[in-house]
Parts: C-alpha cells; structure tokens; sequence
C-alpha cells in the first residue's frame, strides 16, 4: 500500500508504540503517534488520517471512550489493540464502531496485516460483496448468491446469516447477535444451530469454488473476510 495512508497509533507504552510505527513505516504508511486518548479524539475527528489504531487502556480516557466520541463525528477505521481478552470488551468494542481488533501479545507483522486488511475493505464501497479471486457475488436485490456466476443454492435462513456477516466485513458477531439479527423471532433455536447454518454456507460456497470466507473467531463467534 502506498505512503499516501496515514496512521495515527495511540498507545500509551512508548516501547510498543515505537515498534508499531517501526513497522507501519516500514511497510509504507505515514505513522504518527499519540498516547493519550482526548488528544487522540481531536486528531482522529480532524480528518487528517486513514485509520487509528487505537489502544484499549489508556490513561484518562481509555480506548472504549475515544472510540465512542470519535464516532459521533467521523467514520475513520479503527482497530483496537487490547490485553483485555473478555467477550464483552471484544463485542462493547465492535458495538462501538471498531473495525477490528487485536489481542497482546501480538506480532508487528499481524497488526500492519490487519490494517492493510481493514483499509482495503474500508476502501471498497462497491453495493455487492465480492472476494477477489472467487467472484463471491451477494446481489441483495435479488436475493441471489453466485460464485464466478454460478448461483449458489442457500435456505432462505443461511441467506439472511451470510448477508448479515458479510454486511459488516471483518466485524465480529457473536452467536446471540447472529440469532437475533438474522434469525425470526419465531423461530426457536440454539445458538448452536448458528454453527450448523455456517457450516453449510461454507460447504456450499466452497463447493462452488468460492474459498471459505466466513471465518470463526474462538470463543466468540463469526465474521466475513474479504
């Protein structure tokens, strides 16, 4: 990706935050770095970058605050960087407005992955899904799911759970948010039946070539990679 992405890092440990934009830098973007949250809302709210990677415990206003101011005022990508590794701060966190997140320890390498990978998608405002390379198509107007233009045959409710995840691309839904989006409320089932949905939408898009986009999340749930 080209040096014309700007990055703003908040993070509060100087030594984490000089490896981020070691490797940011190193891999392209413009990487500016900040360590406490209120200045962070102010210059994510300005417009001058392309996405923030936004650590969750930071002195004043922790990472959950500034994400939630900065979403009243601007839609720049965020991803989180967190030790915290409890489902309610995952799902508080993409309730929020985070893009994605990722857990401590982790590896430079996976964090500048993940923000090509948020950017890219973040950059795309196509009206249908498609994963390059398998032409997954999902033409919500016509209630149709086509690999390299072959439809792809799903029960009205695999439908509804592949359109909510790939509503979202690299959002996390946890079971529970699977069965009350995308689920009737008549319908009475486990969250357990959302396992077997996604196991047959995987089985019929990559049987038609489509790869596996529908990725599992442990512990928490699903989400759609493009």
């Amino acid at each position: 990706m080209s040096a014309q992405y700007r990055i703003l890092v908040v993070e509060d440990e100087p030594d984490i935050a000089d490896v981020l934009v070691d490797y940011l830098e190193s891999a392209g973007f413009v990487a500016e770095h900040l360590a406490d949250g209120l200045s962070a809302v102010a210059r994510a709210s300005a417009g001058e970058f392309d996405l923030m990677l936004l650590d969750l415990m930071l002195p004043g206003m922790d990472g959950l605050e500034v994400c939630r101011e900065v979403r009243k005022v601007s839609q720049i990508p965020i991803v989180m960087v967190t030790a915290r590794v409890e489902e309610l701060d995952r799902l508080l966190g993409l309730e929020l407005g985070a893009d994605d997140y990722v857990c401590k320890p982790f590896s430079p390498r996976e964090v500048v992955a993940r923000v090509k990978a948020v950017l890219r998608r973040t950059q795309t405002s196509d009206a249908e899904t498609e994963k390059p390379g398998t032409a997954l198509v999902i033409d919500e107007d016509a209630k149709r799911v086509c690999v390299a233009g072959k439809p792809v045959e799903l029960t009205r409710t695999e439908y509804r759970v592949l359109c909510l995840l790939s509503s979202r691309p690299g959002r996390v839904y946890s079971r529970a948010q699977i069965l009350e989006l995308a689920y009737d409320d008549e319908q009475e089932v486990s969250d357990r039946a959302v396992d077997s949905h996604v196991k047959n939408i995987r089985r019929k898009i990559a049987a038609a070539g489509g790869g596996e986009p529908i990725q599992s999340v442990y512990g928490i749930g699903y989400r759609f990679e493009t």
